[in-house]
Formats: C-alpha cells, structure tokens, sequence
C-alpha cells in the first residue's frame, strides 16, 4: 500500500505484512519533514472490538509488581543466549598486528553455524551467489579485513536475533531484517556525516533492538494493556513499555550488549538510540535513531511499535537528511537486506 505525507508529498511504500498488524489505525512520523502520516483502516465485521482503555491508575506497575519483573528481567538476561565465542575471538584476533590468515580461519572452522553462513556471504558478495567459494581458507585470504569483520558479525547476529517476538508483532527473522536494514542505513549516515564511525554505527545498528528479546514475554503477557496505551492514548510503543513496565528496550538492550561484550561506546549509544539529544548529544546515538527511523518507515522487519514512532527532530537536523536521501537510502537498505537474507 502506497502512503503519501500529507505535508511534503513524499510517498512510501507499506508492506501488506505491516498492514496486517494495523487493527484500526496507526500514525507513522515521516522521516522527511517529521510531520504525522494518520494511517486508517477498515476493521472487518468479524474482527473483535478495540480494547476499553486501561485506567490511568492501572497502567503502571504496583511497587511490588515492579519488582517482580525486575527479577524476571535479571532471570532473562541470565539465561539468554550468549552471542557466539568467534565474534569475539574475530574481533581480538583482527585488532591484533600480528594476526595471520590461518588463526582466523581456525576460530570459524571451530563453530560451523557461523562458518556456513559466513562461507554464503563470501560467495554472495564476490560471485553473486551463494555456492561459488567453497572454504573459509579462500574467503579469509580474498576479503578485505572490514568485510571480514561485518560477515563474521552477520553470521554470528543471525543466531540471537532470528527468532520470533510475539509480544512486538514479528516474525521469526523480522527482527535480524529490521536490523540488517538499520546497520545498513547507520552505516551509510555515519559515512556521511562521520567516517571514522562507519563500521561502528553498523555493529550498532545491528544491535540496536536485542532489547526485545527480553522483553517480549512481558510484552506479551500485557497486549490488552499496550494495546489501549498505544491506540487509546495516542502514545508511542516506547512510551507503553516505560509506563506500563518500568523499562524500555533501549535500556535493557544495553544490558544485553554488555552480556555480549559489545564495546562501551556502542553500548552508551544503543541506550539513547530513541532519545540521542535528550542529554548531553550523542553523535552515534543520532546515526543509529535516524537509521531506526528510515528502517522503520521503510517497513523491512517492522512491528507493532513502528507505529506512532517518535522522531527525534535534533538528531536528524544534525544529519542534514533531505526526503530525496531518505528515499535512496530506504530502497538501498532493502536491496542489502535482500542479499543477505539469501544467505540463510
């Protein structure tokens, strides 16, 4: 379905799975002018009605509740899975001088989930396909050294962020193409903007929700609740989680980056990736919000809290971003997106 801001013009593509999501109607902010695009839909006879708006007195977590959840969230955390050693291992290994080809292609012969998938990006980048290289010891002697790095990230991130989050609205691997689309985008900003925090924005941006992956139980165990938050009260999904919650994805993503060993300097910006000009402004934390943003416009991996998504207007006057980039930059992230996700 096609959407056209009614402020600037520009138009945008909604895929039929988003709408699928919409019960009633949604508002979308346009990453071009920022102005709201109000998006109705028809509700079918047979659907059920919305649900009654959740009393005001209710929509936060009694002081012993919250606690409750506090130790859930702690038990999550615990007991989610850890991001696979040859990411680590990689990245010490390539900030070492003295690194030689063979160390490298003995961590990634040592895990096959990440060398299979990793052998099908080498391919797909260099022949176009997914079968012409057939060893890790001919990937790791033709790719450069950050291609190295961004395919062992891929290969490794596919594993943790692949799978189902019902509580937000996605898929299994909704998430990883959200955030292969995100990584893209921050990527391609910081180049713009900032070169030197190129490869960082994309580890960033691939990072960006693992929040989620924690909180989608108690998500889910709350739609009625979000539900009437976000379509009731007119207020964005991040503001349900922190009201109804007591945390939002973005803090707890932080602690799942930690869990994971992802540098601090990402980690900090992941935490404000939806609030980059709150505090003191955080140039990386406004390239991963304004990639969020144009990810989520473009609809690639979106759920249910792409709708009403609050644009930080600093961050993407700091960006210089024009309708016309947006466009280009939305249209190239699904063309990598779509590479990529032909390699698993």
């Amino acid at each position: 379905m096609i959407i056209s801001c009614p402020h600037c013009r520009k138009r945008y593509n909604i895929p039929e799975d988003v709408l699928q999501k919409i019960s009633e109607k949604a508002v979308f902010a346009c990453p071009a002018c920022k102005g709201s695009i109000h998006l109705s839909m028809t509700v079918q006879a047979a659907a059920a009605p919305p649900p009654a708006p959740a009393p005001a007195s209710s929509a936060a977590q009694s002081p012993s509740e919250g606690a409750t959840l506090k130790d859930r969230l702690t038990q999550a955390l615990n007991s989610l899975p850890a991001m696979p050693q040859a990411l680590e291992q990689a990245r010490g290994l390539m900030a070492d001088n003295r690194m030689r080809p063979a160390d490298m292609v003995k961590i990634l012969e040592q895990d096959p989930s990440v060398a299979a998938p990793f052998l099908r990006l080498a391919s797909m980048s260099l022949y176009g396909d997914t079968q012409s290289i057939s060893s890790i010891q001919q990937a790791v002697g033709t790719l450069g050294m950050k291609t190295l790095n961004e395919f062992i990230t891929l290969a490794c991130a596919a594993q943790v962020l692949g799978r189902e989050l019902k509580g937000y609205g996605l898929q299994a691997g909704d998430l990883f193409k959200h955030s292969l689309a995100a990584a893209y985008c921050s990527r391609a900003l910081a180049a713009r903007k900032s070169p030197d925090l190129a490869e960082e924005a994309f580890s960033a941006g691939l990072f960006h929700d693992c929040g989620k992956l924690i909180l989608d139980s108690f998500v889910e165990e709350r739609r009625e609740a979000f539900s009437a938050f976000v379509y009731e009260q007119k207020k964005s999904f991040l503001d349900a989680e922190r009201e109804i919650l007591g945390f939002d994805h973005p803090q707890v993503a932080a602690d799942v980056c930690v869990k994971w060993r992802i540098p601090k300097r990402q980690v900090v910006a992941i935490a404000l990736h939806h609030t980059p000009s709150r505090f003191v402004h955080n140039e990386l934390a406004a390239v991963i919000h304004a990639a969020d943003a144009t990810s989520m416009m473009s609809g690639i991996g979106s759920g249910l809290d792409g709708l009403l998504y609050s644009v930080d207007e600093k961050a993407m006057e700091f960006l210089n971003l024009e309708g016309d980039c947006i466009g280009v930059l939305m249209a190239d992230a699904a063309g990598y997106v779509k590479r990529v996700m032909a390699c698993f």
